[in-house]
């Protein structure tokens, strides 16, 4: 397992909270997500021979949030 920590921009409530976990989850490989409102920040668990960061992003983008490098 592997963990990757993203900063999103865009979340303003934890109906977003519920938005962004809800893009993440489906995704094959992924064990657990930890996000924090107040800082943007996205903890995802991951199997990375299931799945790659770029999914994560890409995911999180299209929902309609911002990840920040």
């Amino acid at each position: 397992m592997e963990k990757i920590i993203l900063t999103v921009k865009g979340m303003t409530c934890m109906g977003c909270v519920g938005s962004v976990k809800n893009v993440l989850e489906p995704i094959p490989g992924v064990k657990d997500i930890e996000i924090t409102l107040d800082s943007g920040k996205v903890t995802i668990t991951y199997d990375p021979s299931r799945t790659e960061a770029g999914q994560f992003r890409n995911a999180i983008n299209d929902a309609g949030y911002e990840v920040v490098e």
